[in-house]
């Protein structure tokens, strides 16, 4: 199983590295099961929305075929939205790559790209009312942490990318590799607030 996480300017920190952590962390354990690998429209430097530094080992004209696309948020998927180069990119992946999972607004790409119509999805909360100007034939669902809708999956903002990461586990590996992936990374939620 092979799952490329999507690097781009003003990507949102943990919307990549949460679901990077999650899946890795299966991937390292189990190799024979998983591999996951960075990538961006150029292989090399990112920076993300707030100010970290981020690499991506591979170009998307090098990263290979994958089974898993996931195409994290944050203020830089705005300029990707009239991307016409991204957009065209996204359709072509909807051919060749059997699940499509984005995080925060990652949907908002997809939905431009069109890989959305008449389908379920979510996305963080103050991107509802774009989600649904950009189709509004999305079944749009505020307040999921996640939908599932077979070859896709949207997940709402930013921590919500961990939830859907240890989804995607239990549904590729099952519900005992996801238990065991959440216990490796000490992933119980207790806010203290």
């Amino acid at each position: 199983m092979r799952i490329g996480i999507l690097l781009f300017e003003g990507v949102e920190e943990l919307d990549a590295v949460g679901p990077w952590e999650v899946l890795a962390s299966w991937a390292a354990a189990h190799p024979d099961e998983a591999e996951v690998v960075a990538f961006a429209r150029e292989a090399g430097p990112v920076r993300a929305a707030k100010g970290l530094g981020l690499v991506a080992e591979h170009g998307m004209a090098d990263v290979g075929p994958l089974d898993v696309l996931l195409h994290p948020g944050g203020r830089g998927t705005r300029p990707l939205l009239k991307d016409e180069e991204h957009l065209a990119w996204l359709r072509d992946r909807r051919a060749t790559v059997p699940l499509l999972t984005s995080v925060c607004t990652g949907s908002l790409a997809y939905a431009a790209a069109g890989l959305l119509a008449g389908r379920p999805a979510t996305t963080h909360w103050s991107a509802i009312d774009t989600l649904t100007e950009l189709d509004p034939t999305i079944e749009v669902r505020p307040g999921y942490r996640f939908v599932d809708d077979g070859d896709t999956i949207t997940a709402a903002g930013v921590s919500a990318g961990i939830d859907m990461a240890l989804h995607l586990v239990a549904r590729l590996a099952g519900t005992e590799r996801a238990k065991e992936t959440r216990h490796y990374i000490q992933y119980d939620p207790a806010p203290p607030v």
